[in-house]
């Protein structure tokens, strides 16, 4: 599967962020060699006082670098995943299993950085693997997301009684109260 495919088959969706991953896959090794270079260039003293740079300093300039790529490779971590069960949402930090129940809308405003999941209950799930910036890909991906939010409705909610249906009688709708 290449990182452009939305669908592995006609009931699923997976999607991750195309742009963000090369640019976060490109910075974190510049990020730890430039701080491996500047922990080179850590010599002698450190201007007006008596102290020195010192093996340590170099070694922790190091260390910060290579924090900091990992930091950096958090950004590759956005995913989705939906099929008909329901939406599977990783962002950065956290991550969200919510059944097709709990979701009214599959947003992407418009301005929007990234797609978001409406849920019944008024929150905003932000999608960060849908980022407005990977074009095609995120536009596949929210429609994928739609297919199968509209699929779930159609199968999961009463049916309307169309223009010439009988509505079901109340005596069918009404719970059952206590036996007396």
């Amino acid at each position: 599967m290449t990182d452009s495919a939305v669908a592995r088959d006609p009931g699923t969706v997976s999607v991750r962020p195309r742009r963000i991953r090369l640019v976060c896959w490109i910075l974190a090794p510049a990020l730890v060699v430039m701080f491996a270079l500047l922990s080179i260039g850590l010599r002698g003293s450190t201007g007006s006082g008596a102290a020195t740079f010192q093996r340590g300093d170099q070694l922790a300039m190091v260390g910060l670098g290579v924090l900091g790529g990992f930091v950096v490779l958090l950004f590759t971590r956005p995913r989705v995943e939906a099929d008909a069960r329901g939406v599977r949402v990783r962002n950065v930090f956290g991550s969200y299993d919510l059944p097709w129940d709990v979701v009214r809308a599959v947003r992407f405003d418009r301005g929007s950085a990234w797609a978001s999941l409406e849920l019944h209950d008024d929150e905003l799930v932000s999608v960060l693997a849908l980022q407005a910036v990977d074009r095609e890909l995120a536009v596949d991906g929210v429609r994928g997301l739609r297919a199968l939010h509209a699929a779930h409705q159609a199968a999961h909610l009463p049916h309307e009684p169309g223009p010439g249906q009988e509505a079901p009688s109340a005596s069918l709708a009404a719970p059952a109260g206590p036996a007396e």
